[in-house]
């Protein structure tokens, strides 16, 4: 089984999002866990502080590291295995893609991602933990939650077993991104829309070589 550990200051974001649909099952079906830590119940500060100004000046705030480091370590004591991988989200890190899922599965038993905010993590986090920093594109975005879900997601999926048919994963069968269905015709707009000719004449070698050229 797979443990993913989201160290996040909203948790209930992303939980929200792995108890549904496939995800959800799979956590039924004990494919994956998934484990939550704030860095709020780590802090030692009397308000639960977990910000603070950078240094140097400028804009907005920072999170501070021992909250953050005390929260990847209770994630660590967790679980008596020690095959761990710890990412950092950052524009500037790898990009994640199929390939990085895979090895994931291959290589790791449990998953630590970090969910930075506000101007970022200091970056002493990075360098105590030698975490990976990984991307999920070339743009910013207001917290490490969303490409969190991205990689349970990405990751999860690929696991035997979470999707029910291992064809269902994209890169092991010939996929298109343009699909149909039912029905073969119909009119909107006073215009006539219909499926290609070839997807409904039964000759899979033609359906292979139709959806190879529009993947």
């Amino acid at each position: 089984m797979m443990t993913f550990h989201v160290v996040t200051l909203f948790p209930e974001m992303v939980e929200q999002y792995v108890r549904e649909s496939i995800l959800g099952r799979a956590l039924s079906d004990k494919k994956i866990s998934v484990q939550y830590y704030n860095p709020r119940d780590f802090s030692i500060d009397a308000r639960k502080r977990v910000d603070d100004i950078p240094y140097g000046g400028g804009p907005g705030m920072v999170m501070q590291a021992d909250p953050i480091l005390r929260a990847v370590a209770k994630a660590r004591g967790r679980s008596k295995k020690k095959k761990f991988k710890i990412f950092i989200f950052s524009p500037s890190g790898e990009k994640f893609t199929n390939i990085h899922a895979d090895t994931y599965i291959l290589k790791y038993t449990d998953i630590i991602l970090i969910c930075g905010r506000y101007e970022g993590i200091d970056a002493r986090v990075r360098e105590i933990l030698q975490a990976d920093e990984l991307s999920i594109g070339n743009y910013v975005l207001t917290g490490g939650e969303i490409p969190a879900m991205v990689i349970i997601d990405a990751v999860s999926r690929r696991i035997p077993g979470v999707l029910g048919d291992d064809l269902s994963v994209e890169n092991r069968r010939i996929a298109s991104h343009d699909v149909y269905t039912r029905p073969a015709k119909f009119l909107y707009a006073e215009k006539e829309y219909s499926v290609p000719e070839v997807l409904l004449s039964g000759d899979h070698k033609k359906i292979d070589a139709w959806r190879k050229d529009h993947s």
